[in-house]
């Protein structure tokens, strides 16, 4: 087994993994670990994309690279934006979870004539 389909299987783990966390974690923080961990899974199948050319004997591509670099850049910062926001929720509310309900009030009497 050659180490791009050992990076190819990783890049598969983690993103399913990361989807699987998204979809079945109630909990915000729960939520956005396993959003970063998806988006590792996908920087890790660029990476690879950018190495396919190297191992032709062609040379890295260099715009899988740049893209790997600058999604990092945006995920630390919308990591960074998402948990402040959390933690707003919690200075707030005292809970870091949504109400399911509907807000007190709303829709009690329905409005009309």
């Amino acid at each position: 087994m050659s180490g791009v389909t050992v990076f190819g299987l990783c890049a598969a783990a983690a993103v399913g993994l990361g989807l699987y966390g998204l979809i079945t974690n109630p909990q915000p923080l729960r939520k956005i670990i396993a959003f970063n961990l998806l988006g590792s899974g996908v920087f890790l199948l660029f990476g690879i994309v950018g190495r396919r050319g190297a191992a032709a004997g062609v040379g890295n591509d260099p715009v899988p690279q740049a893209l790997v670099i600058t999604g990092v850049v945006v995920a630390f910062s919308a990591t960074a934006l998402a948990i402040a926001l959390l933690l707003r929720l919690f200075q707030a509310t005292g809970s870091t979870t949504l109400s399911n309900g509907a807000p007190p009030g709303a829709g009690s009497t329905p409005s009309g004539g």
